[in-house]
């Protein structure tokens, strides 16, 4: 049974214990229950989202979201049709979810790979509606001036399409390298607009695809291998209040640092708070950037 948040008495970070989580599956018993015909998926389909069996909080409030029927595919091989109908069931969900009178916070992310704790390879993501906004996101949203505008505007540490952090760009959207990354070739992607939310961004999804795609793609390229990672949107809280330094972005956070060599965050990270990352930013983005227009 999901209980409410603890409270850490001395760093005040909410933590929920979910004891029915403990027992679910690893793996599947038998078969994908993501594919056509598989327990969660039983009729074809393009797009799909479903109640989570094993949810980390109460009361429907987390989804599973399948982004393809093919088995093999990954959200950075999807045409960017396919993708689009994925940004377009977030936008739904997070709509659906975010209209609900105990949900303050829709969290669209994926976990891509065993290393970052993936069960079935099947490509998907989940949703988590939360109560009220969570520390990270409501971190980003203090201040009086939106600044991932000011990244994108130049006025920040980063810039528009010239600057040499930026990975991928196009249909008013763009990706970059995380001016601070905590994980080695970690990126953002936004709109370059000052966009609120999925929902509101549901006009410019094929530029979203556009930029995203590549930048996914380009993380597999890295090391001729297919990246673990963790994908995370931060956007517009639902609970009614205007927030208007919201902007739509994406994280991406890559689990290697090089070729089959994990980035582990260790205890003088965990334990002082400050990240220590072996990859300039700068140069992350120049071999990613190459790597967008590389064939295949």
């Amino acid at each position: 049974m999901t209980q409410a948040p603890r409270f850490d008495p001395l760093t005040k970070i909410p933590a929920v214990i979910v004891r029915s989580r403990q027992g679910r599956p690893n793996l599947p018993s038998a078969g994908c229950p993501f594919c056509p015909g598989g327990l969660e998926a039983p009729e074809p389909y393009q797009v799909r989202w479903f109640k989570n069996r094993w949810p980390a909080l109460p009361d429907d409030r987390c989804e599973v979201v399948l982004f393809s029927p093919e088995h093999d595919q990954s959200l950075g091989s999807l045409s960017h049709h396919q993708l689009g109908l994925v940004a377009s069931l977030w936008a739904e969900r997070t709509a659906v979810l975010g209209a609900r009178p105990d949900v303050g916070y829709v969290l669209v992310f994926e976990n891509r790979g065993a290393e970052v704790g993936a069960t079935i390879p099947h490509p998907h993501g989940q949703i988590y509606a939360f109560e009220q906004v969570p520390p990270v996101p409501l971190a980003e949203l203090a201040g009086d001036s939106c600044a991932i505008c000011q990244e994108l505007q130049g006025k920040g540490p980063a810039g528009r399409s010239h600057h040499p952090r930026t990975v991928a760009s196009g249909g008013g959207w763009q990706a970059w390298a995380a001016w601070a990354p905590a994980y080695p070739f970690e990126l953002l992607v936004s709109p370059q607009d000052h966009v609120g939310d999925l929902v509101e961004a549901e006009g410019t999804r094929d530029g979203l695809a556009a930029v995203l795609q590549p930048a996914l793609a380009a993380l597999d390229r890295l090391f001729g291998e297919p990246m673990p990672y963790m994908l995370w949107c931060h956007q517009r809280p639902t609970d009614g209040r205007p927030w208007p330094t919201a902007h739509l972005h994406l994280h991406i956070a890559p689990a290697h640092r090089a070729k089959g060599v994990a980035r582990y965050v260790a205890a003088g990270e965990l334990g002082s708070g400050v990240m220590f990352n072996p990859i300039d930013p700068e140069d992350a983005a120049q071999q990613l950037r190459r790597l967008t227009a590389a064939p295949g």
